[in-house]
């Protein structure tokens, strides 16, 4: 044995030792990290994920903005008491939506801008409208394709509209009778959208003949902003709440109701009175189809105007009743999913374009 072999066989094990433990060091420490580090990417790929709404929550797809109006899509909980809905704009959540929500105004002639992929089962399409049907025009291929309804009208699957509701015990009237020293003004009209072909227009058009009428709008080249429009309408004591529509059921609008808000007595033009005195005390507006003729209509308002008692009764109904306005569009996306939400029944709708444009054939 060389010199220094001794040594040589006494430390050999000595390293051994060394090298194993240190080998089992490492791995316990890649080990360790390794699981912590998997662990960490899992929670936070949970946490954080905003394409992963919870499971307990139903997804509405909003597949257009409608009318390009933006709103806040978390504002369902806060603003209308709707809690598990979960508001997104993101197509990628398509096939995971409970229900998609489709503006009619939005869909071009061809459909090619509706989704493409297949309908998952349990996916709803919501078809939301909110113009006149004379004011709409009729797509094809439309007719079997959607399952739920949005609209103003009563038989509508989800309804939304404006409309007279009982007061709470201490809601206090802060327009009437405030509102009547304001008025300075007899019968007001602010339009914009004019097509002579209408009815509105045509009795417009007569009805000046035979009374002073204070037109504002853009076909006037007087545009109103929201302020003037209210200030307005307080200050006069008749609006024309003429709609582009007057044989199509329910179809009623803020031409109705603002008047009804702010303090003036509506004169509407539109579906039938009958229709009308469904959603509103029938003496709380004036209806043109109560005169022979726009010439007694201007009589019975000028009446009104020199016999303030009489007035006063088209406010009536304030004692007991107030306007429930809507906050277009983002109250019907949210109350569109709760519906979504609440409502599991399979559900198919057919021929909505016989449903939406034909006329009132209710033989009144």
């Amino acid at each position: 044995m060389a010199p220094g072999d001794d040594n040589q066989s006494v430390l050999q094990p000595k390293c051994l030792l060394l090298i194993f433990s240190v080998g089992l060091n490492i791995f316990f420490v890649c080990e360790f990290s390794g699981h912590y580090y998997k662990e960490s990417q899992t929670a936070i790929t949970f946490t954080a994920s905003k394409d992963n709404p919870l499971e307990n929550n139903t997804i509405l797809l909003i597949w257009f903005w409608p009318f390009g109006i933006k709103f806040n899509l978390n504002s369902c909980s806060t603003l209308y008491n709707i809690d598990g809905c979960y508001l997104t704009v993101d197509r990628d959540l398509y096939s995971e939506a409970h229900a998609v929500l489709i503006n009619h105004k939005e869909i071009k002639r061809n459909l090619s801008n509706l989704p493409t992929k297949p309908r998952p089962f349990f996916q709803k399409w919501i078809w939301m409208h909110f113009e006149s049907p004379q004011n709409t025009r009729r797509l094809n291929g439309l007719e079997n394709l959607f399952n739920v309804t949005l609209n103003y009208r009563r038989d509508a699957d989800i309804v939304v509209r404006e409309h007279i509701v009982l007061k709470t015990e201490d809601t206090e009237d802060k327009i009437f009778p405030q509102v009547l020293d304001k008025k300075d003004k007899l019968v007001c009209w602010i339009v914009s959208n004019w097509n002579g072909k209408h009815e509105r227009i045509k009795y417009y058009n007569e009805l000046k003949k035979h009374i002073d009428i204070y037109a504002l709008g853009r076909h006037f080249g007087k545009v109103v902003n929201n302020s003037q429009y209210n200030e307005i309408l307080t200050r006069c004591k008749f609006y024309l709440s003429f709609e582009n529509t007057d044989h199509h059921y329910d179809y009623m609008t803020e031409k109705l109701f603002n008047p009804l808000a702010l303090g003036s007595v509506p004169v509407a033009l539109g579906a039938p009175r009958y229709i009308y005195e469904r959603f509103v005390p029938r003496d709380a507006f004036i209806h043109v189809k109560d005169f022979s003729s726009p010439q007694k209509l201007a009589e019975h308002l000028l009446s009104l105007d020199k016999n303030v008692e009489e007035y006063k009764k088209y406010f009536q109904w304030r004692k007991h009743f107030e306007v429930k306005l809507v906050n277009y569009p983002q109250e019907h996306a949210c109350r569109a999913c709760h519906y979504i939400r609440t409502k599991k029944d399979y559900q198919f709708f057919g021929n909505l374009n016989k449903w939406y444009w034909d006329p009132i054939n209710d033989g009144t």
